[in-house]
């Protein structure tokens, strides 16, 4: 697995929320944000700088628009010079607001780019810290295939020559839906695992002996997303003789670490003659069942001790 760093250009955000430009030319909409969080500048304003994390974007609002009413020319240039630094990525004013005549003047000396925004200031915080989170999550890449079986996202991994795309075929033929083949981009948003396929390999799956097929043209449109949670995660292994294997399942469950993240796991081993297609399906199922309560080797578990105690009690009364 590699991780892979996240940034966005500030080109992107300008191009994707219809930004109106007020200050800075084309070369500063080349900026970077690192940093999916924003500030609301009103410490800055008031001339505490100590910990402030210069690398978020700055929001001005009414609140900070009516603060700097109050303060005078000379102060103002201080304080502007403060929050438009070269660590800064960029200021959006919220409803349209008009920026302060010194503020264009401090910003177009360093060629800093301020934009306007009609999203109220809540509304412009939401929206640009979704947009963030999710292109600056963190993310690695996993050699496997991702699916959507019944509703769950299913990670299907194991070496190379196990078939995990060939069991992606016949899952698709029964009505299951493709995220990814081969290689799997995941990422780490609000605290849940989303996957998603690179763009080159979108809708391909590579059979060994057909060679590559086109999944959307062959099964539908509806045969594909484009990303999905990873919800479990299937190992898939070579059938070992000498491997003692879950049989009741009652054993203690397993977890694939996904950045920082534990994710259920299920080890299904390979041999010829089982469908692996409807084991995934069966094990896909009995993981939903657990996570609505129901257990069945729990079940199991109970029904053998009582009929254990049943004949105990049919024991000693028979003495």
């Amino acid at each position: 697995m590699e991780e892979l760093e996240g940034k966005v250009m500030i080109r992107e955000l300008v191009d994707y929320f219809k930004f109106e430009q007020v200050t800075g030319n084309e070369e500063s909409l080349n900026r970077w944000v690192i940093v999916p969080d924003l500030n609301r500048p009103g410490l800055e304003l008031a001339g505490f700088f100590k910990e402030t994390e210069t690398k978020r974007i700055v929001i001005m609002g009414d609140k900070e628009l009516a603060f700097i009413e109050t303060l005078d020319e000379e102060t103002q240039r201080q304080r502007f010079r403060g929050i438009t630094d070269a660590y800064t990525p960029m200021i959006v004013f919220s409803r349209n607001r008009e920026v302060p005549e010194i503020l264009i003047e401090v910003a177009s000396e360093m060629n800093f780019p301020i934009f306007k925004s009609d999203l109220p200031s809540y509304r412009l915080m939401v929206d640009l810290v979704s947009f963030l989170d999710e292109r600056l999550a963190p993310c690695d890449n996993i050699h496997g295939v991702l699916l959507s079986v019944y509703g769950k996202g299913v990670l299907i991994t194991g070496e190379s020559g196990m078939g995990k795309s060939e069991i992606a075929l016949e899952l698709i033929r029964r009505g299951h839906v493709l995220i990814a083949d081969d290689r799997v981009d995941i990422a780490k948003i609000h605290n849940t695992l989303v996957g998603k396929s690179p763009e080159l390999l979108e809708g391909m799956l590579e059979i060994r002996g057909i060679g590559i097929i086109d999944v959307a043209k062959m099964f539908g449109a509806s045969s594909l997303l484009t990303k999905d949670n990873v919800d479990v995660v299937i190992k898939l292994e070579k059938y070992n003789d000498s491997k003692d294997y879950a049989r009741v399942g009652i054993e203690e469950d397993e977890f694939t670490s996904i950045l920082e993240i534990e994710v259920p796991t299920i080890v299904l081993p390979v041999k010829e003659g089982r469908s692996m297609a409807v084991l995934v399906e069966s094990a896909v199922t009995n993981f939903a069942l657990k996570q609505a309560g129901f257990n069945s080797a729990k079940e199991f578990e109970a029904r053998v001790l009582r009929f254990i105690q049943a004949e105990n009690e049919k024991n000693k009364g028979a003495k």
